[in-house]
């Protein structure tokens, strides 16, 4: 592999625009399951073969893993390499001069046909065998229209630096390749063009720190060098997973809450408009082939976000002292909720206004007032919310009786929610108010208390548990997937029935005093 630094075999080449390696891994994508079905074979043939030959064997299998690797995140590195290889191999065949015409077609077929066989090498999906019941062209669509979910826990850790060049130095490809896999399955939700600089640029970085008189010290050179793009790589996987799951509409949502939670003080419009306008850029960047589209977009978000917020907030004049976009938009991120503060009577909207599809400022407008009264509800337990107000508004809004529908629905929304949150607070109300330690003995009193009859083991497992819950789902940002399922099993233990979050039965077990609670969260409805 050829690098911008000289000849190091570990680094993807920097000469190759970016605009033309996105090109290039699209192309990955068909050659591996679909044809060029309005263009025919033979385009798409000479596409490859071209990409190919300009690119060399080892550029283009290099991209082939970062590809690969992140569309198969769940996949092993054999499985994702076995792939590889077969691609790489196929396209190197058919590529040749002397090439059989059909070559191409012959081995793309054989290769999703191998992909449906039992013992085959390559990554697997749940929806494999469903895509195996179908035949040629519906066949390779499916298999490749399958997503794989988001690592939500990525486990990649970066070796030491001795570690790194002692394995660089044995194997160069082998390091690289195992790199490429591993960083991408890890990352593969950041934008495709991030993801191809970060890689090149740190495999760039090892041949020449590996190689150079004082490893360390150019390690550190080059890491300070490489921050601000590092970061921007983690943390555009961090709001990309979370658009993946949540989508468009529960992202607005989402931002609502974090922003209101963040600053109960700010007001509703600049909160609306701050929200709208992060969930835009992930819309727009998250699948962009664009290279500077999410730093760029991120940077126009920071300065919108330190106009609107930095003198209403210390906390937000702090993040904006920052010296970098990069840097200010962490600390905004990183930024826990603010301590809990009284506000006036809680808007009611007329029941005319909650259905009003093309202006759905009434139901933003709830969603503020709820969150900043509650900051420390994480967001992803509110966000759980959205999934029960649509249900009630998507039934009652289509009623010929709308006030008669909506007076029928009240008190199971309001019920359901309260008990709800209820359960957010129990097991999520201590943690941000003290250290882990302090939280840990804490739990350890309360279920003392709760469970008399408990040996210690048993004790120790309990707060071990709702511990491993907290430390993942009881903060700003949390895994919107992994939570959301972790929350529905606690819900579900916690009523005794699937589905504490749908449904009106709930009302016999002891929470205390919910009076105040039903004073304050009214549902809209």
């Amino acid at each position: 592999m050829t690098s911008h630094r000289g000849d190091e075999p570990c680094g993807i080449n920097m000469s190759l625009s970016s605009l033309r390696m996105m090109k290039v891994l699209v192309l990955l994508l068909s050659v591996t399951f679909i044809h060029a079905e309005h263009r025919g074979r033979d385009y798409e043939k000479s596409k490859v073969c071209k990409e190919f030959t300009n690119l060399g064997k080892d550029d283009f299998q290099s991209l082939s893993f970062v590809l690969y690797s992140r569309k198969f995140p769940s996949g092993t590195f054999e499985q994702v390499k076995a792939l590889v290889e077969e691609v790489v191999s196929l396209t190197e065949t058919c590529c040749a001069k002397k090439a059989d015409p059909n070559c191409y077609d012959t081995r793309t077929s054989k290769l999703a046909e191998k992909s449906c066989e039992k013992d085959a090498p390559f990554p697997k999906h749940p929806e494999t065998d469903k895509c195996c019941t179908q035949e040629g062209l519906e066949r390779k669509l499916c298999m490749a229209a399958l997503t794989h979910p988001a690592q939500e826990f990525p486990t990649y850790l970066e070796p030491s630096n001795t570690e790194i060049c002692d394995s660089f130095r044995t194997d160069p490809r082998g390091f690289a390749n195992k790199f490429l896999y591993e960083y991408s399955s890890n990352y593969g939700q950041a934008p495709l063009p991030l993801l191809v600089s970060y890689t090149k640029n740190y495999l760039s970085m090892v041949g020449t720190c590996c190689t150079s008189d004082n490893p360390t010290a150019c390690f550190a050179t080059e890491r300070l060098q490489n921050k601000h793009l590092s970061l921007l790589t983690t943390m555009s996987n961090r709001v990309c997973s979370q658009f993946a799951v949540y989508g468009m509409k529960k992202t607005r949502f989402s931002h609502i809450v974090k922003f209101s939670q963040k600053v109960p003080t700010a007001g509703f419009e600049d909160v609306v408009q701050l929200a709208e306008d992060m969930t835009g850029i992930l819309s727009k960047c998250c699948d962009s082939v664009a290279e500077d589209c999410m730093a760029n977009e991120l940077a126009e978000h920071t300065v919108k976000v330190c106009e609107k917020l930095s003198t209403t907030d210390k906390r937000f004049q702090y993040c904006c002292a920052e010296s970098s976009p990069m840097d200010i938009f962490l600390c905004v991120y990183s930024m826990p909720a603010a301590q809990t503060l009284k506000h006036p009577e809680m808007f009611k909207p007329h029941y005319e206004e909650i259905c009003n599809t093309e202006n759905n400022e009434a139901l933003d407008r709830y969603t503020y007032e709820i969150s900043r009264r509650k900051p420390n509800i994480p967001e992803v337990f509110i966000t759980k919310l959205h999934g029960l107000m649509n249900k009630v508004l998507s039934e009652c809004c289509k009623a010929v009786d709308l006030e008669a529908c909506l007076n029928s629905q009240r008190p199971l929304g309001r019920n359901e929610m309260v008990l709800f949150l209820a359960k957010a607070e129990e097991l999520c109300g201590d943690y941000s108010q003290h250290t882990f330690t302090e939280y840990k003995k804490r739990l350890t009193e309360n279920f003392k208390t709760k469970f008399p009859e408990n040996n210690s083991q048993s004790i120790k497992e309990m707060v071990e548990n709702r511990a491993d819950f907290a430390s993942k789902c009881c903060l700003m940002n949390s895994p919107p997937h992994y939570c959301g399922t972790q929350i529905d099993a606690e819900t579900k233990n916690f009523c005794g029935h699937d589905s504490c979050l749908l449904s009106s039965v709930c009302m016999e077990i002891e929470i205390g005093d919910i009076s105040e609670q039903n004073c304050i969260l009214q549902l809209t409805v």
